[in-house]
């Protein structure tokens, strides 16, 4: 559905969750006005210059393909996601050699996870006779946020010990989700790590092969989609750092150093430190609401 009337909104922030809500009201017929406070759009995945030719790209290093939300709206700017390069595998290898790979599975669960333990050389018959078979079930009965819940005060490594998996096992099948958020696994929850075991073998048929951009971040994906939003009518201004809102019965008044906007409404798609800053300081006048989320 489309809006009727002329609705404008601010959209306060351009990383994805900007971008993604800028897109949708655009699509829907609001007119929007995206303010980002850096030089460049992308927030936690942005890319910058280096001032000698190059450029750094921050956030995370795969595009996974059950990024279904993000693919969709990089789609927008690229249908046929031609500046993702997809990657042949992802292979998981111990300094003593043994080695696992994710390429030619099944893609169906659970015969996905069925073959990659029978091709896998982290287990044996003899390691798995002494798997806590009760404990291992619950990687398949996920359920959230009850999952959370269960295992709520519990450290992945405390986890992995009541599995009783075979060492080479559990460091490729299951530590490598704490190791890739470069943390301990005694000081990473272990319902963190259930839900990436679930996401990534249980939940969808693409497994741990991703793509990654052909190019930095920003002329990959973020400029392409900042044009294209541009080409809805949105007004998208980089380099604008949001100082304060005020809220009335009739809209919003966004406040940033180079003025100001009227708007109907704001949508906060800040990091969480800015997006408490910027509502502990909001004004609001008498009958205005506010909502978050």
């Amino acid at each position: 559905p489309r809006l009727s009337g002329d609705k404008h909104v601010v959209v306060v922030g351009g990383g994805i969750a900007g971008l993604a809500a800028a897109t949708a009201l655009a699509e829907r017929g609001a007119r929007v006005t995206l303010l980002e406070s850096s030089p460049t759009l992308g927030g936690r995945v942005a890319a910058w210059e280096l001032g000698d030719g190059r450029t750094m790209s921050r956030g995370f290093h795969a595009f996974f393909r059950q990024y279904y939300n993000l693919r969709a709206l990089l789609r927008r700017a690229d249908p046929g996601l031609s500046r993702l390069v997809p990657v042949a595998d992802y292979p998981l290898q111990r300094p003593d050699g043994l080695r696992d790979t994710f390429t030619g599975l099944p893609t169906v669960p659970p015969w996905s996870i069925i073959g990659f333990v029978k091709r896998s050389p982290t287990f044996t018959a003899a390691s798995l006779a002494g798997v806590n078979i009760p404990a291992a079930m619950s990687l398949l009965r996920v359920r959230f946020p009850q999952t959370y819940h269960d295992l709520e005060g519990v450290s992945a490594a405390e986890f992995l010990d009541r599995l009783r998996f075979p060492p080479a096992a559990r460091d490729l099948f299951l530590e490598v989700f704490a190791r890739s958020f470069f943390a301990d696994p005694h000081d990473f929850g272990a319902g963190e790590l259930v839900a990436m075991f679930h996401t990534y073998f249980m939940g969808s048929a693409e497994g741990l092969l991703f793509d990654v951009p052909d190019d930095d971040y920003d002329r990959a994906l973020w400029a392409p989609l900042g044009a294209h939003l541009a080409g809805l009518g949105v007004d998208v201004r980089t380099g604008v750092a949001v100082e304060q809102l005020a809220l009335s019965p009739g809209g919003a008044r966004v406040t940033h150093a180079q003025g100001s906007v009227d708007a109907d409404a704001v949508v906060l798609a800040t990091d969480p430190r800015a997006a408490r800053d910027l509502v502990a300081g909001a004004t609001v006048a008498s009958g205005a609401g506010a909502a978050s989320g």
